[in-house]
């Protein structure tokens, strides 16, 4: 499975802002610029990015940055209240009511300055959720061009099924990556592959940059050996096992370095071997495969 509607490696945009690099509107511009110059047209944001800040920056970047709307792919999410000063919660908890989903998507297209979102995703499952509710805020800003597609974003099959029997469900946004394999065996990819569901991957990378110990340095001995076989970078071989798996899985990269920008288009290109596959997947669990 594989959807030419966004590229295939996706702008994650949640450390642009003042969770993380603090870009000025010039410096974001020129990452916008950048992305698409790698062929990296679809960008990936959240009302919650930044304490509700990063989209109101990036719609003025995009402004500045002169692309063709058109040109480009928005993700947006929504559902996630957080307590600070922006919003007057008193507890950070989610809200999915019709009304509030359709103006929190009118908030992002505000801030972002289009009049549509290509993609709306659902950020986080809500035990208090209704299909129903949902349903109606989704009919409605689909009839009224607000939103192209829809999707949620870290939810179980069940979750996903619940929401799935009042409108379709597009993608699902979730964590995966070689040290975080759970969506391959607990049966989320197997339901979004049965239920023509795309899988977006955020983290990518998962914990390899962050981690060391014992078993984390034998897999990136694993790792480097095919890192220098192809002659590429780690990341690049990390990225590469995610694309070969067959949901046809979109990558959601977070770097907000341009060099690992170019290094993650390379890995598009490169197709690891079946065996060497599952020995990056034993490497990372530190055993044989099942």
């Amino acid at each position: 499975m594989n959807d030419s509607k966004f590229s295939r490696i996706i702008a994650g945009t949640m450390n642009w802002g003042v969770w993380g690099k603090n870009y000025n509107t010039f410096d974001m511009a020129k990452m916008i610029h950048c992305c698409i110059s790698n062929n990296m047209t679809s960008f990936d944001h959240a009302d919650i990015y930044g304490d509700y800040t990063n989209e109101a920056d990036f719609g003025k970047a995009l402004i500045e940055s002169r692309i063709d709307r058109a040109s480009i792919q928005l993700i947006s999410k929504c559902g996630i209240q957080m307590k600070v000063a922006a919003r007057n919660n008193s507890i950070k908890h989610y809200e999915y009511s019709k009304e509030y989903i359709i103006w929190s998507v009118e908030q992002s297209l505000k801030n972002l300055q289009t009049d549509y979102l290509d993609l709306l995703l659902l950020h986080r499952p809500s035990p208090l959720m209704q299909a129903d509710e949902i349903s109606a805020a989704v009919n409605s800003l689909k009839s009224d061009g607000k939103i192209l597609d829809f999707g949620v974003s870290n939810f179980t099959p069940s979750q996903t099924a619940l929401i799935q029997q009042k409108t379709t469900i597009s993608y699902n946004q979730i964590e995966f990556s070689l040290t975080h394999c759970e969506a391959m065996i607990n049966g989320s990819l197997d339901d979004m592959q049965l239920n023509n569901i795309t899988p977006m991957s955020w983290a990518p990378l998962g914990t390899y940059f962050k981690k060391q110990d014992a078993q984390s340095n034998n897999f990136k001995k694993a790792v480097l050996i095919l890192a220098d076989k192809y002659g590429v970078t780690e990341d690049v071989i990390l990225l590469s096992w995610i694309l070969k798996h067959p949901a046809g899985v979109l990558l959601v990269i977070g770097t907000t370095d341009p060099s690992r920008i170019n290094n993650a288009v390379k890995s598009l290109n490169v197709e690891l071997e079946l065996q060497e596959w599952f020995a990056l997947w034993s490497a990372s669990m530190g055993k044989d495969v099942p």
